[in-house]
């Protein structure tokens, strides 16, 4: 148990890993018929990670940051805006370079609201399934030690090597794995700047995945370049809040950071 208190960013990584990718080993050994993807992995792995090491007090400082609501309005827009500017600006783009968008077409108010709020409860859905863990957990303990910059990066590879499952399962593009590196450090940015709060970082990945790229209806070639052009500008997005709030990345705020109470070993080997 001294070990695993040490070693709680390797614990929690090594769970979100086996539990999310479980069952690989079990359709290589002919148990299931079939590999699945299970996104409730970082959650689980954060639940059993806290009950073994820090106990109620660790839960309660955790289930703080899950709900933390007082922040300015403002970010509850960034929260749930700022991704469908980036696909609007995507598919805009794509269309003014030829693509055609039926997809539009079908788009209705009720239908996004109605998955959005399907997201909102499904722990088997990405952001339920990922943000009490990812951000909730890991990155408070990377940034008890680190700048923010570099703690997005390892939490950005880290992330990214975790869904390299669903392009093997044809979930995700190869340009989806470069694209999910790079967004991850829009969801620091978005955690540091309103006190460490994973309640609007669920709303951002909520927004994330209600309206995509894929909305647009958008076939071939042009599905492919849109996600190109996407990734570019996750890319330009990311660059604005390091050229234009520099100051955020350079300490987080001790609410987003884990609270010392015991010595830790932020090591992540």
């Amino acid at each position: 148990m001294g070990w695993l208190k040490h070693h709680r960013l390797l614990a929690f990584f090594v769970l979100a890993y086996a539990i999310s990718w479980a069952s690989w080993p079990l359709y290589a050994a002919g148990l299931v018929t079939r590999m699945e993807f299970l996104p409730v992995g970082p959650l689980a792995g954060a639940v059993i990670v806290i009950a073994l090491t820090e106990g109620r007090p660790g839960f309660r400082a955790w289930g703080r940051r899950l709900v933390r609501w007082r922040v300015g309005w403002i970010w509850y827009a960034v929260a749930l805006l700022l991704p469908v500017v980036l696909v609007l600006v995507t598919g805009f783009i794509n269309v003014a370079l030829g693509a055609a968008a039926p997809g539009l077409e079908r788009l209705t108010w009720s239908g996004l609201m109605t998955v959005f709020a399907v997201r909102l409860v499904n722990p088997l859905d990405g952001p339920l399934g990922e943000e009490p863990g990812f951000r909730g957990y890991a990155l408070p303990l990377l940034q008890a030690s680190r700048p923010p910059l570099l703690s997005a990066a390892i939490l950005g590879v880290l992330v990214t090597l975790w869904h390299l499952p669903l392009v093997l399962f044809g979930g995700l593009s190869m340009i989806g794995l470069p694209t999910t590196f790079v967004i991850t450090f829009l969801y620091v940015w978005l955690f540091n700047r309103t006190g460490g709060s994973v309640l609007l970082t669920f709303l951002f990945h909520n927004s994330q995945g209600t309206f995509t790229v894929g909305s647009f209806g958008f076939a071939a070639a042009a599905a492919g370049r849109a996600e190109l052009i996407y990734f570019f500008v996750v890319v330009l997005a990311v660059l604005a809040t390091v050229v234009l709030d520099r100051k955020a990345w350079r300490k987080a705020p001790r609410s987003a950071t884990a609270v010392r109470r015991f010595p830790l070993g932020l090591r992540l080997m």
